[in-house]
């Protein structure tokens, strides 16, 4: 038995029980809760594989884990989360946000047997699209006036469920050397967004805004590879 594998699979394990929480937190209405425990589980995620490649200890088991805990934490969480923030206003309909529970399964599935996903995404990725939706519903209900806004919330999240699975090229950090411009672009915008938000934040003295700054950079990270897929697709 290769003993350092077990180092990667338990930093796995903390995500998968970080999204558990997550989920948890969700029913609970306990929305700013449930997406600091998504960040906590994407910060698991991001150490489980750095962890596995300094180690050289990948493993087939590793990799179906891995998927596994990231639909908890970044499928079922996000989903649970929109459904909890939903059916004050929804009722029985809310239930529909659960769709983004399998959307995100099937774009984790897909991502284990495409081989042209080993530095850049095709399709959004699930841990985006879970944070876009934990720093919108930090946003007190409160924010949503008319349940129009709460219908349209709902047709959100099957846009995103596209975009998750669309044939869409998004970059991602390990493609920097290729997209240098484009990423130090996108990272220039969220430090502004981050900044506009965390002001209206503490001079509102409303944490939920600065935890929105996470859905703001989200969509400029959409409106970004949109811009640049466009533009390739006519060179």
């Amino acid at each position: 038995m290769n003993y350092k594998r077990i180092i990667p699979d338990s930093i796995t394990s903390c995500n998968l029980i970080s999204g558990s929480i997550a989920v948890f937190m969700a029913i609970e209405g306990a929305f700013v809760w449930a997406f600091f425990f998504i960040l906590l589980g994407a910060f698991f995620d991001f150490f489980d594989g750095l962890s596995s490649r300094l180690l050289k200890a990948p493993s087939p088991i590793g990799v179906q884990l891995d998927s596994l805990a990231d639909d908890i934490t970044f499928g079922l969480a996000p989903a649970m989360i929109l459904f909890s923030y939903l059916r004050p206003i929804l009722g029985w309909w809310a239930f529909l946000a659960l769709i983004m529970a399998a959307f995100s399964a099937l774009r984790l599935a897909k991502f284990n047997v495409d081989e042209r996903q080993h530095d850049s995404f095709i399709g959004l990725a699930t841990p985006a699209n879970a944070i876009f939706w934990g720093g919108l519903c930090c946003l007190p209900v409160s924010f949503i006036p008319y349940d129009w806004m709460a219908w349209c919330m709902l047709g959100l999240s099957l846009v995103s469920c596209y975009l998750m699975n669309a044939e869409i090229p998004f970059f991602s950090f390990k493609s920097f050397s290729k997209d240098k411009m484009v990423v130090i672009a996108f990272l220039i915008g969220c430090v502004i967004l981050i900044g506009m938000c965390l002001t209206k934040a503490i001079l509102t003295h409303r944490i939920e805004i600065a935890l929105f700054s996470g859905t703001m950079c989200i969509v400029w990270y959409v409106v970004l590879n949109l811009i640049l897929a466009c533009t390739r697709k006519h060179e």
